[in-house]
This record gives structure tokens, C-alpha cells and sequence, in this order.
């Protein structure tokens, strides 16, 4: 085991001194500098999305495991107002009793798949937009305010989340497919698996099942998360200069996390029991969309029940949204 963490260690290790010295050489020859690949006017509009997407799939492998236990405790009790209220810890185990701790990164493909689409265009769209908003902003003398980037957060999001929607149910399923009696399980191999045996048998529309709670729920998370820390940095930096760039950067994300969390939790409830419902006997779905779904939840389990699981959410969403902000930041002022 030495032995690959040793050269994983190096390989990093590596890395960062490469990008160091690119960095210093960078600063010390600046008008070299302005010519080199990265400052070609197709790759500074392409390192938005590259550097989103980057951050999003390093953070995903982070954090997969505690994604599938919130999964899992969003689907437990459906149907009743009671109902089991299991703890991360013992879903955590039982999914490991069952099989083996690599369970923990089912749908893990999904995931990254997910990332590479949605958080590339997310990130992406909303650092154009930002970009725009400063632009335009200094031509005028004055700053960007809260309501640009909540609209600039808002509109990311959705567009993202209508993009990457497929990838997100497939997630879903292969997360949930461990729940069903092993007879009726899917048994996915891959994301692309997923995707084409779910298009086969329930058509291409159902890839977007779900679309219109995930488009809330990112435009929430969103708003949330990259209005939140773009606006938590500035103030930050404002109001408390006395703190480094890297303190003033971590604690942005911190905000910016606990926000999220708070404003997308209802929606990525609802999102989660539509991506995984499948056909009674009866033929038809438990729900017949998004309002059906809140309606039922309200009416049989509670209004609360939106909630169940705020913490395993919070340890899902707030590091997630903490590794890719700081990440896409380091990568953004590596890449400036």
C-alpha cells in the first residue's frame, strides 16, 4: 500500500512544484507570459468551463461515499409519516454488512459524469457572466452587486442542470438499485450502461425525469453557493483585509456552503424520489411530477420530512461546495 501512496505523494508533490515555478517564471516574464497557451483568446474562453469541471469531479471523489448515504436516507420511510429514521452512520454500515465498502462509491461514474457536465457548465456560465458583470462594472467606476450575481448564479444553474440532468438520474439509480430485493436489482456496470438500458426501456424523455426540481433545486444551490461566496470574498476582503487570501477564501466557502445546503435540500428531496420512483403494478408512477410529489410528502409524511437528513446533506453539500470553490479558485489564479 506504501508504495502507491508514496508515488501518488510524488506525483502531487510534482505537480505543485511545476505549477510553482510556472507561477514565479509567470510573474517574473509577464510579456512571455501573455503568449503562451494559456492566454490564446479560445483557451481563456474555454478555462472557465475546464477549471469548473476539474473542480467538480476532484471534489466528487471526496465526498461520493457521504452522497450515497444522504441518498439513501431521503428514500427511507417513503410513503409514512413515521416511518424509519435511520442515521448516516448506521446506513453507512449497513450498506458495507451487504456487500463492501467500494458500495459506498456506487454510481461513482455517474457522479463524475455529472460533474464533468453539470459543474463544468455551471462554473463555467457563471464565471463568463462574472467576468462580464466586472468588466462592465469598471467601465462604469462602480462594483458588481448582490442582485447581478444572484441573477449570474441563478441562470448558471438552471441552464447546467437541464444539460446534466441525465447524468444525474442515472446517478439516482444506481444509487438506490442496492434497495430493491436482489431479483428486481439493475444492476448498472457503468453510467453509460445506465443511460442507454434506461433511454431503451423507458424512452429518451425519461433521461429528464426530474428535470423540473433539478433546475430548481441548482438554481438554489446555485444561488446559494456561488452568489454567496463571490459575495462573502468581496466582503471579506472589504471588511476584514487584515485576514490572507487563503483564510478570506476558506471562509467564503464555509458561508457559501451552509447556504446551499439550506436553499436546496426541498427541492433535491423531491428531485431524488422522482429520479428513482419506477412503475407499479398498475403501470402508472407514485407521482406524477413535482408538485404531485411535494404534495404527497406534506400529506403522508410531513413538512419536515423536506429536512430529514439536513446534517448528512450539509457534510455532503458544504465540503463539496468548499473543495470546488477553493479548487476552481487555486486553478483560476494559477491559470490568470
Amino acid at each position: 500500500m506504501s508504495g502507491p501512496v508514496t508515488r501518488v505523494t510524488e506525483g502531487a508533490r510534482s505537480a505543485a512544484q511545476r505549477v510553482e515555478s510556472a507561477t514565479v517564471e509567470a510573474t517574473q516574464n509577464p510579456a512571455q507570459a501573455k503568449k503562451d497557451f494559456l492566454h490564446l483568446p479560445a483557451v481563456r474562453a474555454a478555462l472557465p468551463f475546464v477549471n469548473g469541471g476539474l473542480s467538480g469531479m476532484f471534489a466528487t471523489m471526496c465526498i461520493q461515499p457521504i452522497d450515497m448515504v444522504k441518498v439513501r436516507i431521503q428514500l427511507a420511510g417513503e410513503g409514512a409519516r413515521g416511518g424509519p429514521r435511520p442515521s448516516p452512520l448506521g446506513v453507512a454500515k449497513d450498506i458495507i454488512a451487504q456487500g463492501k465498502v467500494l458500495d459506498l462509491y456506487s454510481g461513482l461514474s455517474a457522479g463524475l459524469l455529472r460533474q464533468a457536465v453539470y459543474t463544468t457548465a455551471r462554473l463555467g456560465i457563471f464565471d463568463t457572466f462574472q467576468n462580464i458583470l466586472t468588466a462592465r462594472a469598471e467601465k462604469k467606476g462602480t462594483n458588481v452587486t448582490f442582485l447581478e450575481r444572484s441573477a449570474a448564479g441563478l441562470t448558471a444553474g438552471g441552464l447546467a442542470a437541464m444539460v446534466g440532468n441525465p447524468a444525474d438520474l442515472a446517478l439516482i439509480r444506481m444509487q438506490s438499485d442496492g434497495l430493491k430485493p436482489k431479483a428486481e436489482r439493475a444492476n448498472y456496470r457503468s453510467v453509460f450502461d445506465a443511460l442507454k438500458r434506461i433511454a431503451s426501456a423507458e424512452g429518451i424523455g425519461a433521461l429528464w425525469t426530474g428535470a423540473s426540481p433539478t433546475v430548481i433545486r441548482a438554481m438554489a444551490l446555485n444561488f446559494g453557493q456561488l452568489t454567496f461566496f463571490a459575495e462573502s470574498k468581496a466582503q471579506l476582503k472589504t471588511r476584514a483585509p487584515q485576514l490572507s487570501e487563503s483564510t478570506q477564501r476558506f471562509g467564503a466557502s464555509a458561508i457559501a456552503g451552509f447556504f446551499a445546503s439550506f436553499f436546496s435540500l426541498p427541492f433535491d428531496f423531491i428531485k431524488t424520489r422522482l429520479q428513482k420512483q419506477s412503475k407499479g403494478p398498475d403501470g402508472k408512477y407514485p407521482y406524477k411530477g413535482f408538485m404531485d410529489c411535494a404534495k404527497k410528502v406534506v400529506k403522508d409524511e410531513g413538512f419536515m420530512r423536506f429536512y430529514r437528513g439536513f446534517g448528512t446533506y450539509y457534510v455532503r453539500i458544504a465540503p463539496h461546495a468548499m473543495i470546488t470553490l477553493i479548487v476552481a479558485d487555486y486553478l483560476k489564479l494559477i491559470t490568470t
